[in-house]
């Protein structure tokens, strides 16, 4: 990279991260709020509320980066061109094109670290975050291994090794301890799902039942097992990461679950191609920045800036959500629905640049 490349560079992602810092402690600020009613309930304190809205902020970031990326481009570019320094970038002999170029690569950057938080980071951070609160409230010990989840219930121990998006359980197995915690039963189930309250049908159970006085064991596999517990769908909803925050390899897995199945697909679907397309909004977003800069270099009000900043970032947020409910109702192909907004914003701007260019 040149010179002028590293140094637009450095002078946009000063006000990215500014923009991002801002964002993300104002979502902080009202997830922290919404914590607040819940103190008191179990053992959740102040202190639980605040590890799990940090756990939250991964996920808030992944939802946050390209309206940070426009709104600190916007701000950015308008302050370089404000200080006539783009105008000295342009009349140094760099043409449209190669700043466009450039532009183009620190949206990249950042569609790459969006990239990065949608598939590792964010479906993690919440999943702990979760995990967390539940143990907090539901006074419940709760663990995550390679094994699965563990929750300690009673008398019992729990182990769950994955949760679909259904609420069905896999491969559960339930440790039952008798009054001198010792272990009584061991309790296989392939799937599982509610009944009713306290009352869960384990398929394909195998029951591993140790006989007093170290007499052996008595096997039994019923098709069909009926636990008793106060886990409830709720407690263990809570352990979930929503559809558009699974990882795109958690996503696969569970369309293809789905289609073995004979499921519909298009929610997770549209889910997945939301992941795929979602960090080309960083591309998009530092792209529509540069004309709504060039525009405002007579003026200084930075209330303007912001307020379009702000309300394309917004425009942008609910359309994606829009396009998705629509797909989802009218069955539309996946790629073409979560394409529409960053597609239209890219349009636009390359509309706007054209104007001012003929200009």
């Amino acid at each position: 990279m040149s010179l002028l490349s590293r140094y637009l560079m450095r002078e946009l992602s000063l006000f990215i991260l500014f923009a991002l810092i801002g964002l993300l402690g104002l979502y902080t600020f009202f997830d922290l709020i919404a914590e607040l009613t819940d103190l008191g309930i179990g053992g959740y304190r102040l202190s639980d509320a605040l590890i799990y809205v940090a756990l939250r902020a991964p996920a808030n970031a992944y939802e946050l980066l390209p309206i940070a990326v426009l709104i600190g481009g916007i701000f950015g570019l308008s302050h370089l061109s404000g200080s006539s320094e783009l105008t000295v970038i342009r009349a140094s002999g760099v043409s449209l094109k190669r700043l466009l170029l450039w532009l183009c690569l620190i949206g990249a950057f950042y569609g790459l670290i969006t990239l990065l938080l949608g598939e590792y980071i964010a479906p993690a951070g919440k999943r702990m975050a979760n995990q967390h609160r539940l143990a907090a409230t539901q006074s419940m010990l709760v663990g995550d291994f390679r094994s699965g989840v563990w929750i300690k219930d009673g008398k019992q121990i729990v182990n769950i090794a994955e949760m679909l998006p259904d609420l069905t359980v896999v491969h559960a197995r339930i440790y039952e301890f008798g009054k001198t915690l010792t272990l009584e039963r061991v309790i296989e189930g392939h799937n599982g799902r509610f009944q009713s309250k306290g009352n869960w049908t384990l398929q394909k159970a195998t029951v591993t039942r140790f006989l007093p006085e170290h007499a052996g064991v008595a096997l039994s596999k019923p098709a069909v097992f009926n636990w008793q517990t106060s886990i409830s769908p709720a407690m263990l909803a809570v352990l979930l990461v929503e559809p558009a925050q699974m990882s795109a390899t958690s996503l696969l897995s569970y369309i293809d679950h789905l289609k073995r199945n004979k499921q519909k697909t298009s929610r997770y679907e549209l889910a997945l191609w939301g992941k795929l397309f979602y960090p080309l909004a960083c591309l998009s977003m530092v792209l529509i920045a540069l004309p709504f800069a060039q525009s405002q270099r007579r003026s200084s009000n930075a209330g303007v800036r912001v307020f379009i900043g702000i309300a394309c970032g917004l425009i942008f947020h609910f359309s994606n959500q829009i396009v998705v409910y629509l797909g989802d109702l009218y069955n539309w192909p996946p790629p073409v629905v979560v394409s529409i907004p960053t597609l239209l914003f890219l349009s636009a701007a390359a509309f706007m640049l054209w104007r001012q260019e003929r200009r």
